[in-house]
C-alpha cells in the first residue's frame, strides 16, 4: 500500500503554555491528517529533555518528556486550576519554544497537582508502576537526586550515590520519598495522555512513527543504573564517546559525547536493554525511525575529552547476531533505518538482511549533478521511505535558496517545475511520485517557509528544537490540497 505522512515533533505544536502537548491541538493535527489523506504521523523521540534541549540526549530510555503534559487536560481532571497554569511566564513568542522559561515553570505547576493526585490515587495508578518499575524506579529516583543536587549530573553527585551503594540508596529513597512520588506520577500522566492520544489516532486512521535515538545520553538514569552495559572506567568516565569522523558537512566531524555501548556486556546480558527500549517502541508506537542504524553494523569512537572526531576510529558493532536476538521485536514492519551519513558496503549488507527499509532523502539528490546520487528519485525503490528533508536539514526552501547555482538548476530541471511553481512543492510532489511504499515531508516544507523554521542544525548548540507551528496554519484549503496531490499519486 502506497502511503503518506507529515513529520513534525511534538513539541512544534501550538497551544498556551509555551510548548505543544499532548492535548487539544495534537487532536487536531490529527484531525487535519485524516482530511489531508495522510496515513503518518512521524515525531522526534519523546522523552525527558536535558541541557541543550536536544530530543537525542534525554535523561531516560524509557521516560516520558514532562514537558509534552498536556495541562489543559489536568485541568479538566481536576489536578490544576486555570489560574495556576496561567500564573507562570512561558515564554513571549508563540512561534518559539522558550526551553528556559519551560524549566522553570513546568515542574512548579506539575508540582501543584501532586497533593491533589495523591489524594485520590487513580485506580490503575499501582498497576502502571508495577508493570514499569524496571525502569521507573529507577528514574524517578534519579530525577530526585538530581533536583536534590541543583541539576548536577550523577557523575558529581558524591560518590557514594555515584556508585549506587545500597546503603546510600536506601536513605536516598528515605530522604527524597516526595520527590520520587513525583516523578512517578508525572511518568504515568504522560503515559495515560500518550494511550488516549494513540488511540483517537487510530479512529482517525492515523498510525505514530516514533523516533529512537541510538545512543543514550552519559547524564541519563539508564548509564547511572546500568553502568555495566557502557564502555565506561572503573570512575565511571567514558573510555570514548560517540559521533561521527570528518565529511563533507563537517570538516571536524561531529562529536556527540554519548558513552559508547559495551556491545559484549550488552550481548552477554541477552541485549535486554534494547529488547526493553524496542518493546516500550513498539507499545507506543505503529512504527519506529531507529537513529544511526549504521551503529549496529560499525560505530565511531572518539577519545574521552577530543573536542574534535579526527581522532575516531571504527570499531565493530554487534551486527546480524543483534537482530537475531532482537526477533519479533525488531521486524522489518515495524521499523526504519535511519541510514544516511558515511555508509560501506558492510552496513548496506545488514540493511538487506534485516529487511528493514531505508530513508531516501531528495534534499541529498542534488548536491551533484554528476554523481546519479542514489537518493534521486528514479533510484529509488519500494521498500524504502521517501523523505524531502529530516529534522536536521533545512527546510527545501531555505536549501534551494542557499545552495550553488548548478544545484538549483540540476533540481528544477530534475523536477520539470514550472515558472512560478514553489520548489518545495516539486520536492515533495517527486517524494509522492516516488515507487517508495512511505513518503514523509516535514510540516515546515509543507506550509513553505524557509530557513527560519529549521528544526536543528548539526554539530551547533543553542536556538534549536524551537520552531512551532502558527495557530491557524492547519486550514481547509491546505488539507484538500495535499489531499488532492495524494490522490493523483495514489496515497490516499
Amino acid at each position: 500500500m502506497r502511503e503518506a505522512g507529515i513529520l513534525l515533533p511534538v513539541t512544534a505544536l501550538p497551544g498556551p503554555y509555551g510548548v505543544g502537548s499532548l492535548g487539544a491541538n495534537a487532536r487536531r493535527f490529527l484531525d487535519f491528517l485524516a482530511a489531508a489523506g495522510q496515513r503518518w504521523w512521524q515525531v522526534l523521540p519523546i522523552g525527558p529533555t536535558g541541557y541543550g534541549d536536544s530530543p537525542y540526549q534525554c535523561f531516560s530510555a524509557f521516560a516520558g518528556n514532562p514537558y509534552l503534559i498536556d495541562l489543559n487536560t489536568l485541568i479538566e481532571d481536576g489536578l490544576l486550576t486555570a489560574e495556576e497554569c496561567g500564573a507562570e511566564p512561558w515564554g513571549t513568542d508563540g512561534g518559539q519554544v522558550d526551553y528556559g522559561a519551560l524549566y522553570a515553570g513546568r515542574s512548579a505547576v506539575l508540582k501543584r497537582a501532586q497533593e491533589r493526585f495523591y489524594r485520590r490515587i487513580p485506580d490503575d495508578f499501582p498497576a502502571f508502576c508495577e508493570e514499569n518499575a524496571d525502569w521507573l524506579e529507577d528514574y524517578a529516583l534519579f530525577s530526585a537526586l538530581k533536583e536534590a543536587h541543583g541539576g548536577a549530573p550523577w557523575y558529581e553527585w558524591p560518590q557514594e550515590l555515584k556508585l549506587r551503594q545500597a546503603d546510600a540508596l536506601a536513605d536516598a529513597e528515605e530522604r527524597c520519598a516526595d520527590g520520587v512520588a513525583y516523578h512517578r506520577m508525572v511518568q504515568y500522566l504522560f503515559d495515560r495522555q500518550w494511550m488516549a492520544l494513540r488511540a483517537y489516532a487510530g479512529e482517525k486512521g492515523v498510525k505514530l512513527m516514533g523516533d529512537l535515538p541510538f545512543y543514550v545520553a552519559l547524564d541519563s538514569a539508564d548509564v547511572w543504573a546500568h553502568p555495566q552495559w557502557f564502555q565506561l572506567d572503573e570512575s565511571l568516565t567514558s573510555t570514548a564517546v560517540a559521533g561521527v569522523p570528518p565529511d563533507a558537512y563537517a570538516a571536524d566531524g561531529q562529536v556527540w559525547g554519548n558513552p559508547l555501548f559495551d556491545w559484549d556486556a550488552v550481548a552477554k546480558d541477552g541485549y535486554s536493554f534494547w529488547r526493553a527500549r524496542l518493546q516500550a517502541a513498539e507499545r507506543l508506537f505503529d512504527k519506529t525511525r531507529i537513529d544511526h542504524f549504521r551503529g549496529f553494523e560499525s560505530y565511531c569512537a572518539i577519545p574521552y575529552g577530543d573536542e574534535t572526531a579526527h581522532r575516531g576510529v571504527w570499531r565493530k558493532g554487534p551486527g546480524e547476531d543483534f537482530f537475531r536476538a532482537m526477533g519479533a521485536v525488531a521486524s522489518k514492519e515495524k521499523l526504519v533505518a535511519e541510514d544516511l551519513g558515511i555508509l560501506t558496503p558492510a552496513v548496506y549488507e545488514l540493511l538487506e538482511k534485516t529487511g528493514i527499509p531505508g530513508m531516501r532523502v531528495l534534499q541529498f539528490a542534488f548536491v551533484d549533478p554528476s554523481a546519479d546520487s542514489l537518493y534521486l528519485p528514479h533510484h529509488h525503490i519500494k521498500h524504502c521511505v521517501a523523505y524531502t528533508g529530516t529534522h536536521d536539514n533545512d527546510t527545501i526552501l531555505g536549501w534551494y535558496r542557499a545552495a550553488p547555482e548548478a544545484e538549483r538548476t540540476f533540481a528544477r530541471e530534475y523536477l520539470r517545475l514550472h515558472d512560478g511553481e514553489w520548489e518545495n512543492w516539486g520536492v515533495m510532489k517527486a517524494a509522492w511520485g516516488s515507487v517508495a511504499e512511505l513518503a514523509i515531508v516535514p510540516m515546515q516544507d509543507v506550509l513553505s517557509l524557509g530557513s527560519e523554521a529549521r528544526m536543528n542544525t548539526p554539530g551547533t548548540f543553542g536556538g534549536n528544537w524551537t520552531w512551532r507551528l502558527a495557530e491557524g496554519a492547519l486550514t481547509e484549503e491546505l488539507a484538500a490540497a495535499l489531499k488532492g496531490q495524494m490522490a493523483l499519486y495514489g496515497r490516499c
